[in-house]
């Protein structure tokens, strides 16, 4: 009479807590009908096989509701059902347009892509992989009928066979996640549908087709965790579990990320979203027009980001001590231009404060954090904005600014850039005074753009650790802009650091596109020349910075997920995502005169 003794039942839940308490948590979307929230077994059953604890998700459309649940959840399941509404794809129902569930519909498509931007696993399963494609930008076939592509053969994808029963083959793409899954090129599948998708759509690529080249499987084109097929894999026992395994591997990975990330304090260090103000971004509110807004620093879990006052190198001429504009939307003068940048951050704190801080320590940082806010530090990009004089490295100090990046793609009255004609040999007489005040008044000197002699000066000049805020390894990208060997290793050896930049051109040689993959060879090659206490990340995001992987804020959980797949320790982890640079700038600060 055990089984029927709840004290007993008790003590093995209590046992199991113990001996499995990361089981991750799948959401599967239920389906309605009757006024009735219902799933089929095999969605739930297959979910705990494959080691992960089912959450059966309502469909509301509430926005508070769906946002509270991703909270909750590792991984997300779209289950099958009706048709979707074709007026979401901007379309007229064409009359072989099965039923409609619109209670599904807006909720599925919604949650898709409110975890997609959380680059959160997804799995969608039958009418899912069509949520899946609608979500994301595809399209989706209302009807496929008897014709498909010219000289292929007909296959019946409505069958009238027992669900656990393969009824055709698809043909999987070779290297595909799908492909891996299985170490098959050919899968046998069961089939029940009469919708497809028919254009995956920017984030997704084919996976899989049938033999009449209608697409039954999709997956990321970013190396995102998500796959769907237009197969039930929930109904076909042990040989649809490999999905599912994969699903709770991937939500397991991303539970880790995340716990991980209430732990750590991120910081990107150097953004140049300031740039895009003028056209009148709410940065409280989720922009398409830029890299970093709070919504994606949210999603992203990035705690702080450095911004930057860009000053473009040919924005002003001065003639003696007077200044001409010589581009529009620039204030009268570099100085006036980089305050009123600082101007509108912040007002964009204060705006959002219950959200968003400034910060300008490390102390600062973690306290913000502490309190569930992000930070904002401040820097300059080109030196230029000091306007020649030594005195006003003093007023930005007072505003509030970590550091000043010397130059940009082009010499100035400072240093050298390594994009520059050598008009000063290295860092200029006003130069070596810009530097020792910097280092007086407590700011890192940071060398991103300089030629390779301004660095060298640089670094004899200062007293205090240098920076280079976003440069990547000249080693496996041949570009004036990266540190050679030899710099990181004199980097290293005075104590500063290299933050590893998202800039394409800088990652990869044209016409090979940069990825997350070459960010983190990078990130690699500068750990081994220059040890994991001198690197970091400056993703340069709205700067022409983002790659695929890591193409916005809200996609830096990926960087995270990578190094912890590659071993890297809490520790390590936490000195590439800022340490290593908060390290440098209270070494800056602490020196103050």
């Amino acid at each position: 009479m055990e089984r029927f003794s709840i004290d007993r039942h008790e003590a093995m839940a209590y046992e199991q807590l113990v001996a499995d308490s990361q089981r991750p948590v799948i959401g599967i979307t239920a389906n309605y009908g009757e006024q009735m929230s219902k799933l089929g077994e095999g969605y739930y059953k297959q979910v705990v096989e494959a080691g992960g604890t089912p959450l059966i998700i309502p469909p509301l459309a509430n926005k508070a509701t769906l946002l509270d649940t991703l909270d909750h959840i590792d991984g997300l399941l779209l289950s099958g059902g009706a048709d979707v509404n074709p007026l979401f794809a901007g379309e007229q129902p064409v009359p072989q347009l099965g039923g409609i569930n619109d209670e599904r519909d807006l909720p599925e498509l919604l949650i898709t892509r409110l975890a997609f931007n959380r680059q959160m696993p997804i799995l969608g399963i039958c009418r899912g992989i069509q949520t899946l494609a609608l979500a994301l930008g595809g399209t989706v076939t209302q009807h496929i009928g008897d014709k498909t592509d010219e000289g292929l053969p007909t296959v019946k994808h409505s069958q009238d066979a027992a669900r656990h029963v393969a009824t055709h083959t698809v043909e999987t793409e070779q290297g595909s996640t799908l492909f891996n899954i299985y170490k098959e090129n050919i899968l046998p599948v069961n089939s029940f549908h009469h919708q497809a998708v028919k254009q995956p759509g920017p984030h997704l690529r084919v996976a899989a087709v049938a033999p009449d080249g209608i697409i039954e499987a999709v997956e990321s084109t970013e190396m995102k965790s998500v796959v769907g097929v237009q197969w039930h894999p929930e109904c076909m026992g042990a040989d649809g579990r490999p999905l599912f395994s994969w699903l709770v591997d991937e939500a397991r990975t991303y539970r880790q990320t995340q716990r991980l990330h209430d732990r750590l304090l991120t910081l990107d260090t150097h953004c140049d979203t300031p740039m895009f103000f003028a056209q009148g971004i709410d940065f409280g509110q989720r922009d398409s027009r830029i890299l970093v807004d709070l919504p994606k620093m949210t999603e992203g879990r990035l705690d702080a980001t450095i911004m930057v006052a860009y000053l473009p190198q040919k924005g002003w001429s001065r003639n003696g001590s007077e200044w001409k504009v010589e581009a529009k939307d620039l204030a009268p003068t570099p100085l006036a231009y980089a305050d009123g940048v600082f101007d509108q951050i912040e007002r964009i704190a204060d705006k959002y404060h219950r959200h968003l801080a400034l910060a300008r320590t490390p102390a600062d940082l973690w306290r913000n954090k502490r309190e569930d806010k992000k930070s904002i530090m401040l820097g300059i990009e080109n030196g230029l904005a000091l306007e020649g004089k030594v005195e006003n490295v003093a007023h930005f100090a007072k505003r509030g600014i970590v550091y000043i990046t010397l130059c940009h793609n082009g010499d100035n009255d400072i240093c050298d850039s390594a994009k520059g004609s050598q008009t000063h040999g290295g860092v200029s007489a006003l130069g070596e005074q810009v530097i020792h005040e910097m280092n007086r008044l407590g700011l890192m000197v940071d060398l991103s753009h300089a030629h390779e002699k301004s660095f060298y000066d640089a670094l004899d000049i200062s007293r205090t650790p240098i920076v280079c805020s976003h440069s990547s390894a000249r080693a496996l990208c041949d570009h004036p802009r990266n540190l050679t060997d030899e710099q990181m290793k004199a980097l290293a050896r005075k104590g500063g650091v290299c933050q590893i930049t998202l800039y394409h051109g800088f990652l990869a040689k044209e016409p090979q596109e940069a990825t997350i993959t070459d960010a983190l060879a990078h990130l690699e090659h500068a750990i081994q020349v220059m040890g994991i206490d001198h690197v970091g990340l400056g993703t340069d995001f709205d700067g022409d910075g983002g790659i695929r992987g890591l193409a916005s804020a809200n996609e830096l959980t990926n960087f995270t997920r990578e190094l912890l797949r590659r071993r890297y320790s809490e520790e390590d982890i936490q000195k590439i995502w800022g340490g290593n640079f908060m390290r440098v700038m209270e070494t800056v600060q602490a020196q103050m005169a």
